[in-house]
């Protein structure tokens, strides 16, 4: 049987192990990591209160906003959040591209919750605030398979790889034109987005699609969005890390960025020759 200090002794361990446990886990965190967390708040909701809102506007009365506004809007948000947010948090905003990026080694994995829980915040404030703005709509920019499940969840998969490519592209290779993050990415959901909604809705988030479906009380194969686009941005992710340039390749090989340098510096010559006749 143990002693009354053998008790004590284990109780003290134990009330010391506590704080130096939160004081390791406090140490593990980045020092900037709330104001990443908050930037990921503010822009996934305005990137819902944006597509959500034309969305539900659309289908209410499609003469207020077309489905190609819709589109547009949706690629133009994320275009802007991008370039607001990006050097903060890396404006992911959806759930799928973080956890992407940390399967792919590209975002730290202690992180991933905390993005994921503001990012779903971030939705659900957004779709309940459009719930209460475009009273009396009640489906509130919601996805829905126009055709079959199996149509929805191969287009959903299909236009989430294509965002994702893009995205690992410019975000995490050091040779993209990293100035161009932003234009690129939105870029590609807008294009995704024409094509995609009229069979599945364009949907590329998880976060997009849930946080309207509860505020709407609307789950109509719901798991789609869900299932689709992670397998899409991991496919996305991991395709553009097979084809990526290592340090060891050679870099003579012919570039869109290469040639522009080759050109500027035919033209300089060309002007230094002129210029000493």
């Amino acid at each position: 049987m143990a002693s009354n200090h053998d008790i004590l002794t284990l109780q003290n361990s134990a009330s010391r192990g506590v704080p130096l446990l939160r004081l390791e886990l406090i140490n593990t965190l980045p020092p900037f990591l709330l104001k990443k967390v908050i930037a990921e708040l503010i822009a996934t909701f305005l990137l819902v209160f944006v597509t959500c809102g034309s969305a539900a506007l659309h289908h209410s009365d499609p003469q207020l906003v077309s489905q190609l506004g819709a589109s547009v809007a949706g690629g133009l948000i994320v275009t802007v959040m991008i370039y607001s947010v990006g050097h903060i948090s890396g404006a992911h905003m959806n759930p799928a591209v973080t956890l992407a990026f940390a399967l792919s080694r590209h975002f730290p994995w202690i992180q991933v919750p905390f993005y994921m829980s503001a990012q779903l915040a971030g939705a659900m404030i957004a779709a309940f605030t459009l719930r209460e703005l475009l009273q009396p709509i009640q489906i509130i920019g919601t996805t829905t398979p126009s055709g079959t499940v199996a149509q929805a969840l191969t287009m959903e998969i299909v236009v989430t790889f294509s965002m994702m490519f893009v995205t690992s592209a410019v975000a995490t290779d050091t040779k993209a034109v990293g100035e161009l993050a932003g234009l690129a990415v939105g870029s590609a959901v807008c294009i995704t987005s024409i094509f995609a909604g009229p069979v599945s809705g364009g949907s590329m988030n998880p976060a997009r699609s849930i946080a309207p479906a509860i505020a709407s009380s609307k789950y109509d194969a719901i798991w789609v969005y869900i299932l689709g686009p992670v397998v899409g941005t991991l496919l996305g992710a991991w395709s553009y890390n097979f084809i990526r340039l290592t340090d060891g390749m050679s870099h003579t090989e012919s570039s869109w960025k290469l040639r522009r340098l080759q050109s500027q510096d035919a033209t300089d010559m060309n002007n230094y020759a002129l210029e000493n006749l």
